[in-house]
C-alpha cells in the first residue's frame, strides 16, 4: 500500500524551486533595470537634451542606451550559465599551519640588528 502511494506521488506546486520572474523578466533584474532606465532617460534628456534636433532622436538614443545598459547588466549579473561577476567571489581557503607572526616593523628592526651583530663580530 505504501509503495503504491510513492508511485502515485506528483508535485502539487510545480513552481517550487524555480526562479521568480515577472513574465520574461527575472525578478532580481527588475530594480537594477528600472534604475538604468531612469538614469538613461535623465542623462539623454537632461544632460544631452539640447544636442538633438527633435524628440525622435532623443527617444531613439534613450531606448538604445537603456537597451545597452540592461544588456550589460544582464551579462554581468544575470544568466545562470554565464554569470560574469560571480567568478570574482572568492572562496575562503582554510588551512592550518604554525607560523610566527612578525610585523614589518619588527622584521626591519631584526634585519638591522643582524647587520650590527655581524659588524661587531668582524671587529
Amino acid at each position: 500500500m505504501a509503495e503504491e502511494r510513492d508511485q502515485e506521488f506528483r508535485p502539487v506546486n510545480q513552481i517550487l524551486g524555480s526562479q521568480p520572474s515577472l513574465g520574461p523578466i527575472p525578478a532580481d533584474q527588475v530594480f537594477p533595470w528600472t534604475v538604468i532606465a531612469v538614469a538613461s532617460y535623465l542623462i539623454v534628456n537632461g544632460v544631452f537634451g539640447g544636442l538633438f534636433a527633435d524628440d525622435f532622436q532623443k527617444w531613439l538614443w534613450t531606448i538604445l542606451i537603456i537597451g545597452w545598459g540592461m544588456a550589460t547588466w544582464w551579462i554581468l549579473t544575470g544568466g545562470r550559465s554565464w554569470r560574469f561577476l560571480s567568478k570574482f567571489v572568492g572562496v575562503p581557503t582554510w588551512t592550518r599551519g604554525i607560523a610566527r607572526y612578525l610585523s614589518l616593523l619588527e622584521a626591519n628592526h631584526e634585519v638591522k640588528n643582524r647587520k650590527t651583530k655581524r659588524r661587531s663580530r668582524r671587529k
